[in-house]
């Protein structure tokens, strides 16, 4: 279990194989809860390659010094990530 921010990933490996790779991180909370999103790609089994990046917003408690994930959205593809930022863009505008 993680005890800091900075220890908590996406990251996968199976079998001696990284099979969630994660490609980057931002902490957009910190404190007793903290809010991440990750950019990763899966490992396709089939064609022995990295997949297309997928992106993921993880929600995390901390209880008793570790952080525990509470809950997860997964964005599953570039453009479902694009309509996600158009309507964010256009509720918050340029506050």
């Amino acid at each position: 279990m993680a005890t800091t921010i900075d220890e908590l990933t996406v990251s996968y490996t199976e079998d001696g194989k990284e099979v969630v790779k994660e490609l980057d991180k931002v902490v957009l909370t910190k404190g007793a809860w903290s809010t991440i999103i990750y950019r990763f790609q899966d490992w396709d089994r089939s064609k022995e390659v990295y997949g297309p990046e997928k992106y993921t917003i993880r929600r995390y408690q901390k209880r008793n010094g570790e952080y525990v994930q509470k809950s997860k959205f997964n964005i599953s593809s570039s453009d479902q990530a694009r309509k996600v930022i158009a309507a964010l863009q256009s509720w918050v505008g340029d506050e």
